[in-house]
């Protein structure tokens, strides 16, 4: 896997909408309310330079057409005065220019590409396409609110060099739903994104890898069809452990319904492979940020992750 220049203060970040439209509070006040994110990121050092798909809206939840939205990834992409690209926002998008993209752009200019949610499918097409590390992280729209720990969480990433411990906030607990050590490459992302490209030529590859999941705002019985596809797919005899993030108002419909945690260890308790379950990262904050593509060794019984480049 090849690693991107690190960024570091001066440099130039790309901000880009490849999925949805930022919601602004009024039409009125889109302008207003995008400078104020470009002034927040660039109090932290660094110069933004915000893609045109920023300003856009296209049939109410694409940030611009596909077109638009692929031209301005290759663009960022393409573009020597951009060191790193930051996405404005998730929603719902990127599925819909897996196979519109020229991977060969990417991969001729490696260069570190950051987001998260409807993000993954792009995760998932850079790392097993392109071979890039990419980073599961933060994202523009979120930085008027950054919180201390998930700014320092993305920082540590990205200036990660030899080794990077994840760790919770301190007010968050870890869990081990099947303790062991497992050691090999991370991948994924959100639930609802990998199981989206189960069947095509985008499918994530779990084979020998730790698999990283997380979710938002769905039903514990979508939870567990979602699983159950993963698991009809060979996903969990072939990944080596298993990290679930966090599922943020992912709660039952009815009383009877599955507790999320007890659907969880009863998905992957046969498959006795390292899991844990809880760790701050997705839709959540404060909120971990990680790295994509790189060796991770998971010890589950101590509650262990660390990544290495």
């Amino acid at each position: 896997m090849k690693f991107p220049k690190n960024l570091k203060k001066g440099d130039t970040i790309g901000i880009i909408a490849p999925a949805s439209p930022y919601k602004a509070k009024s039409k009125d006040s889109l302008n207003y309310e995008l400078y104020k994110i470009r002034e927040k990121i660039e109090s932290f050092g660094y110069k933004v330079k915000m893609g045109n798909t920023c300003y856009l809206s296209y049939k109410g939840y694409l940030a611009g057409d596909d077109d638009k939205r692929v031209k301005d990834i290759e663009d960022m992409f393409k573009d020597k005065d951009v060191d790193g690209i930051l996405c404005l926002r998730g929603g719902y998008g990127t599925p819909r220019i897996l196979d519109k993209i020229n991977y060969d752009i990417i991969k001729e200019n490696p260069k570190v590409f950051i987001g998260y949610s409807d993000i993954t499918a792009l995760h998932i097409a850079f790392n097993q396409i392109c071979d890039l590390v990419t980073y599961h992280g933060i994202m523009a729209s979120t930085s008027p609110n950054w919180h201390e720990f998930t700014y320092n969480s993305f920082k540590n990433m990205i200036d990660m060099k030899e080794s990077l411990n994840i760790e919770n906030p301190p007010e968050e607990e870890l869990y081990t739903l099947v303790g062991g050590i497992a050691e090999g490459i991370i991948t994924g992302g959100n639930l609802s994104l990998i199981t989206s490209a189960m069947g095509t030529k985008y499918e994530i590859d779990t084979k020998g890898k730790i698999l990283f999941i997380e979710e938002v705002g769905e039903p514990t019985y979508k939870i567990d069809r979602m699983l159950k596809q993963l698991e009809l797919g060979g996903k969990f005899e072939d990944c080596i452990g298993i990290i679930f993030g966090d599922f943020k108002d992912c709660n039952k419909e009815d009383d009877d319904d599955y507790e999320l945690y007890d659907l969880l260890l009863d998905t992957i308790k046969d498959y006795n492979k390292p899991c844990v379950y809880n760790l701050q990262s997705g839709h959540c904050n404060p909120m971990i940020s990680i790295p994509l593509g790189v060796n991770c060794k998971l010890d589950a019984t101590n509650k262990s992750i660390i990544l290495n480049s």
